[in-house]
């Protein structure tokens, strides 16, 4: 293998920004990193490339340990995308540059020079100064430097994103063949798709630190294995159905399910994947020859060139939801994506407005993601209020369990996790236990860097947890469930909201929450006096009622209410009168260092709510510190509610 990278993790301010790394690239392969911004694509290549120190981990190429070797001994060849270029010298002198500090006669460097410029099509242009060049020929120039010492490995980090398309097109053409011809094995970093799929040997996804899923363009276009790298990779229709022994039912519809499945297996939620191109139009039922899924009303047409883009609109399949394409807020209907080549669309044309029978040529299934608790405990009986509620709605929502014991050595630890675990009771999809001697947040930070989970279940005092809670909701994608005192399965929940997009979070995951618990969810917005006028109050109604349709859509029963006057007071009253036992709240908003605080509004509801768990939604939305009235504030003046 020419680069091998085992459980590398690199932290900044204690966040893991690459987590827990793995992989294999073969000699003179392509691979190329796919990921959104910010998901620690280009730290590995400078973890590879020793400019940035690694916290864990090993790096390995050619066999060789360079984990704590400098980066001028690593032999790694290293393609900017700012080209990186010295501006005062020549192109020439640009390329040598290497070669010159390392002392190589300057004979056997120009005709180093020479075969570079020839090879990346820059024959004759040794003289030139790089402000004399287009964007694509100083690419060229910076990938002959990177090349110049042969290196063992060459690391390209979104070299075409600052070019346009025509030049990028042609460019990817050059790199793949001079990449093919001197059979070197290289990292592409990039967020564009298209170009990892012409480029790529194999990809990896990544999303936030984490690489996802590794795999052949096709293979991971045509099978992948998670949502996330479904509805990443191209454009996907995914909509939740149910599998029963070996059969997937989109409504009515049946199909043959992508995996095996024994005989006894029990009916169980997935999410079925088609492609546009998977999608059969007809102006008939009768002229599809493949599973029919409805009949759709045309919302977008587009132009691209060699296809023709759809947008469609099906009615609502009783028992299916559509994850991607997301549907409008509060709405019941089904969105599909299509597209047709110009012989199909010229045989059937078709305008917004217009209708047309949908059918499914090919589907692919992934196992719905269940939720995954993390219950940390230290064996104390302050802990045993989460770990019962914890565990009672893990078994109510299928979930899986991490309980993790902290704060003392592991020999002390192994009698609390085993209480801990008869406390969880049985039923539970699967238990994973850990022993960590760290305090409370590095045991909870240890574990997340492991493996993502859904919800941390706390036990929580007011008066001394709020640091704890607010660094823990800082840690990652998760939410959490705090517990003051033990409690039984939440029956009624109690979800006040403000209007706006952080709020619909808040609903999706209460309603994903409450579909496994049977629970009622009453939606609350509570309107300040001075803010309460017949239009704001109209524009509020119209949210709270489609957050209503959208539980509904979820199979779980809602309802909402709006009320006036202080926000903090009207929360704790409807606490303590309506007999409710689990209370969502969104988060605060995190500011742009990422920091969460509950000083404002959620602090002062949590003082006073001694009795009843609340789950403290994470959004991932970035701005400066607000609470909910904040947010009624805001949505009030700036927010259309449409």
């Amino acid at each position: 293998m020419s680069i091998v990278l085992e459980h590398l993790t690199k932290r900044y301010d204690g966040h893991p920004v690459v987590n827990n790394v793995s992989l294999e690239i073969k000699d003179g392969e392509f691979f190329v990193l796919l990921g959104s911004s910010g998901s620690g694509k280009t730290t590995i290549l400078n973890l590879i490339a020793g400019l940035t120190g690694l916290d864990q981990g090993r790096i390995l190429l050619h066999g060789r340990d360079v984990t704590h070797i400098p980066t001028q001994q690593r032999k790694v060849g290293f393609v900017f995308q700012n080209y990186a270029l010295f501006q005062h010298m020549t192109v020439a002198e640009n390329i040598e540059f290497g070669l010159t500090i390392h002392k190589v006669p300057k004979a056997k460097r120009q005709a180093r020079k020479d075969e570079l410029l020839d090879l990346v099509g820059l024959s004759g242009l040794g003289e030139r100064m790089p402000r004399q060049l287009s964007g694509g020929q100083q690419q060229r120039v910076a990938l002959a430097r990177a090349l110049a010492f042969e290196p063992d490995v060459l690391l390209l980090d979104e070299p075409l994103g600052a070019l346009d398309a025509k030049i990028r097109h042609g460019l990817r053409r050059s790199l793949k063949g001079v990449q093919r011809k001197l059979g070197i094995a290289s990292i592409l970093v990039t967020h564009d798709q298209e170009e990892a799929f012409d480029l790529a040997d194999r990809i990896g996804v990544m999303s936030f630190g984490r690489l996802l899923e590794v795999g052949t363009p096709e293979d991971l276009y045509q099978n992948p294995q998670s949502e996330f790298v479904a509805s990443f990779l191209g454009v996907a229709n995914l909509l939740v159905g149910k599998r029963t022994n070996g059969k997937v039912n989109i409504g009515d519809l049946e199909f043959q399910a992508s995996t095996e499945t024994s005989p006894q297996e029990r009916s169980q939620r997935v999410q079925v994947l088609f492609r546009p191109e998977d999608a059969a139009l007809a102006a008939s039922k009768d002229e599809l020859d493949h599973n029919v899924l409805g009949l759709a009303t045309v919302e977008e047409v587009g132009y691209g060139g060699s296809v023709e883009t759809l947008r469609l609109r099906l009615p609502p399949i009783p028992g299916v939801r559509s994850i991607s394409p997301p549907v409008p807020y509060g709405s019941e209907t089904i969105l599909i994506d299509a597209t047709r080549n110009p012989d199909e669309a010229s045989r059937f044309p078709l305008h917004p407005g217009d209708q047309a029978w949908v059918g499914v040529r090919r589907i692919h299934t992934l196992a719905h993601p269940g939720l995954s608790f993390l219950i940390p405990t230290d064996g104390s009986m302050r802990t045993q209020g989460a770990i019962s509620l914890g565990g009672q709605i893990a078994q109510q929502a299928h979930a899986r369990v991490t309980l993790v014991g902290y704060g003392k050595d592991e020999g002390s630890l192994e009698a609390p996790l085993q209480e801990a675990r008869k406390r969880l009771g049985g039923g539970l999809a699967a238990v994973q236990t850990l022993k960590l001697t760290d305090s409370l947040l590095p045991a909870v930070r240890k574990t997340l860097e492991r493996q993502a989970h859904d919800v941390i279940v706390l036990s929580y005092d007011p008066n001394q947890d709020n640091f704890v809670s607010e660094r823990i909701l800082e840690s990652g994608d998760h939410h959490l469930l705090l517990v003051p005192a033990p409690q039984v399965v939440p029956n009624q929940i109690l979800a006040p909201v403000a209007a706006g997009e952080p709020g619909k979070e808040d609903i999706l995951l209460a309603g994903r929450l409450s579909r496994h618990l049977g629970a009622e969810i009453t939606l609350m917005t509570v309107i300040p006096d001075h803010q309460d006028q017949p239009d704001y109050r109209s524009r509020i109604e119209r949210y709270l009622k489609r957050g209503v349709t959208t539980l509904e859509t979820l199979e779980v029963p809602a309802k909402y209410m709006i009320l006036t006057g202080s926000v903090e007071d009207t929360i704790s009253k409807e606490l303590r009168d309506g007999n409710f036992d689990l209370l969502i709240l969104g988060a605060p908003l995190a500011d742009r260092r990422g920091q969460i605080s509950f000083s404002g509004l959620i602090g002062q509801i949590l003082k006073t709510n001694t009795t009843c768990a609340t789950l403290i939604v994470r959004s991932n939305y970035i701005g400066s510190r607000l609470s909910l009235l904040d947010e009624v504030e805001i949505a009030h003046s700036l927010q259309e509610v449409r």
